[in-house]
């Protein structure tokens, strides 16, 4: 039912409306700010005012997260229904090989098979993503929406605990999309795990320096100033 929505939708297309826009701009500002489960209900609120244009990044939105939690329980056939239903909302909007709905998809193949340690068809998927993406981009056309492939490629690298095609994947994403909070914090998290312990204190202080305060800092950002007031960043600090 809800791919036959979806088509429908579509087909229309319909104008959206100056409210619906608004949604679909402060999803953007959640997820710059890691908040993908609140730009998830800004967009969800978008494409029930009718706004076709939400429907894209609303479902690749929610399979990045269904995905996410699906690795708490080893990538289980129910824990990843959700990131399939995604995706076949996604293969109903694409409508060629190399538009954003088809590049979300492989993105949430990726993400699948990172929930379930399958790491060669991450490396395959997520890659195929990232070059069909950078494609995109060479030609002055946006990334994908809301967290681009680049980035999650080192996010889900990071996952399966690959660290150095993790610190590539955010190198390559740094070059290809700029220095996002999502790349800092990153190539800090990396380079904690690999125990580059001056780096993931510069990349961290980078993070925080950059932040723009919100009413509530996300974990994301106490993790990075609980890392910087911990003895390895004194250390380091003393050392200079």
């Amino acid at each position: 039912m809800l791919t036959v929505l979806l088509a429908l939708a579509l087909a229309q297309a319909p104008q959206c409306s100056p409210e619906a826009a608004a949604l679909i701009k402060a999803a953007a500002e959640r997820a710059a700010v890691f908040d993908l489960a609140g730009a998830a209900q800004r967009l969800q609120a978008a494409v029930r005012s009718g706004c076709a244009d939400a429907l894209v990044p609303s479902a690749y939105v929610r399979g990045l997260i269904a995905a996410r939690e699906a690795y708490r329980f080893g990538g289980s056939r129910e824990s990843l229904a959700p990131v399939l239903e995604a995706m076949t909302q996604l293969k109903s909007a694409s409508r060629g090989t190399n538009d954003r709905a088809a590049i979300a998809t492989f993105v949430l193949q990726a993400a699948a098979a990172a929930a379930q340690s399958e790491r060669d068809e991450l490396s395959l998927m997520i890659d195929h993503a990232a070059e069909l993406e950078g494609a995109l981009m060479v030609a002055g056309q946006p990334g994908l929406p809301m967290v681009t492939a680049h980035e999650v490629a080192g996010d889900l690298w990071l996952q399966v605990h690959r660290y150095d095609d993790a610190r590539r994947a955010y190198e390559r994403a740094r070059n290809r999309v700029g220095v996002t909070p999502r790349v800092t914090l990153g190539l800090a998290r990396v380079a904690a795990r690999l125990d580059a312990t001056s780096t993931a204190c510069t990349q961290y202080q980078r993070l925080v320096t950059s932040w723009k305060r919100q009413e509530t800092d996300p974990p994301e950002i106490s993790e990075a100033r609980t890392f910087l007031s911990g003895a390895a960043c004194k250390g380091a600090s003393d050392a200079k």
